[in-house]
């Protein structure tokens, strides 16, 4: 279980001007040192405005961030907590944003439910917590909203994070914003 400290975190080696990257080492189980890479890129979708999506993880070949790489951390304690003490200090210089993550498999949303609810008492002061499920808008005529290309139209439907939900109920995104 991952467990918030954000007393507890690795220090950035770069910051971006407008904190929206940032970069950071951190030790493999095997002793190897990796540099990995925070950011913060604006999504760009109307139906959830200014929701900023976190990425992160090492750099691949071409200089991007491999945000699909099993790595096996150290201290993978450490390495969570530095990213939510990041994606904080972004908010506060950006107080009218919200942070998504995007759980692009199974394995990576379980990891984010369990990590926030196990973590609520120590973020809430923090954070507010969203979970984000979709949903397909059944019209009056009985027949389902179609996009432009004749496909289900999925709106995202963010609601307050529900701590008892179970995991075999994920959420399909995760947002977090100031609380302020």
């Amino acid at each position: 279980m991952i467990k918030i400290n954000l007393e507890n975190t690795f220090e950035a080696t770069y910051v971006s001007a407008n904190f929206d990257q940032y970069i950071f080492e951190s030790a493999l189980k095997d002793d190897t040192i990796i540099q990995l890479k925070v950011k913060f890129t604006n999504i760009a979708e109307s139906l959830l405005p200014n929701v900023y999506n976190l990425a992160f993880g090492p750099f691949d070949e071409n200089g991007k961030i491999n945000d699909s790489i099993n790595l096996k951390h150290k201290d993978s304690n450490k390495v969570f907590s530095t990213i939510i003490l990041f994606s904080i200090t972004f908010l506060k210089n950006n107080s009218n944003k919200t942070i998504g993550i995007d759980g692009s498999d199974d394995l990576r949303a379980n990891l984010y439910h369990r990590m926030f609810r196990y973590n609520q008492k120590d973020l809430q002061d923090f954070l507010v917590i969203i979970g984000v499920d979709w949903y397909v808008r059944l019209l009056r005529n009985g027949t389902i909203e179609l996009d432009d290309n004749g496909l289900p139209f999925f709106k995202p439907k963010p609601e307050p994070f529900d701590f008892q939900r179970k995991t075999n109920d994920l959420y399909r995104y995760y947002m977090f914003n100031l609380n302020q």
